[in-house]
């Protein structure tokens, strides 16, 4: 009983954390703040998180494992699945709008080799040498430069959208990355496989 208290009020502070992040960046957060925001004692805080940069930092590290694609699936269209559903969940989920915002601070409180474009690009990266070793990508493309280039391609298609749209356009906004650079790099076999119907990356 004690374990599962203590699981729900971390989750509980990181959950206000998010949306402290989210709201008023790495800067403008304070651990006041968030503790207002989960209703918790400094206490608390400090017995799950040594410092506001501890929780900044398992924000970001946890991402990835919070955009899972409904459905199962491999290589470039797991690729592709990751990146719109990332860009579906972003309009409302506190932690991926939290590591969108911290993205422009991350040299306050994580080191370089783990900051959210290099953890991002292995996870496309894990996709795109497994498509190109099933002959789905072409076998001349850089499949490291590629990843980089779609997780540049993303956080910079984020930023405009949070500018113009509020973010409500992202979704578009990547689907139009892939459909520039899916001929590009696909086969032509892959290129007629591949779906990016919005049913893919949100319920109906």
């Amino acid at each position: 009983m004690k374990q599962e208290r203590a699981a729900r009020t971390r989750a509980q502070i990181a959950r206000a954390a998010a949306e402290v992040f989210a709201e008023n960046g790495f800067a403008g957060a304070s651990v006041t703040k968030i503790t207002q925001r989960a209703g918790l004692t400094l206490g608390a805080m400090y017995f799950h998180f040594e410092s506001k940069e501890a929780l900044a930092r398992e924000i970001v590290r946890s991402q990835p494992e919070r955009v899972t694609p409904l459905h199962e699936a491999e290589g470039l269209q797991r690729a592709v699945d990751i990146t719109l559903t990332w860009a579906h969940r972003l309009l409302d989920d506190p932690f991926l709008l939290a590591g969108a915002r911290l993205v422009m601070e991350q040299e306050s409180f994580i080191d370089p080799e783990e900051n959210s474009h290099r953890q991002w690009t292995e996870v496309i990266a894990d996709s795109l040498v497994l498509a190109q070793r099933e002959r789905e990508v072409r076998a001349g493309v850089e499949v490291e430069t590629v990843s980089r280039l779609i997780v540049n391609a993303c956080t910079g298609a984020q930023m405009h959208a949070h500018l113009e749209s509020g973010r409500q356009d992202l979704p578009q906004r990547v689907r139009e990355i892939w459909n520039v650079l899916l001929p590009v790099i696909a086969t032509p076999s892959a290129l007629k496989r591949l779906s990016l119907d919005s049913s893919r990356w949100r319920a109906a």
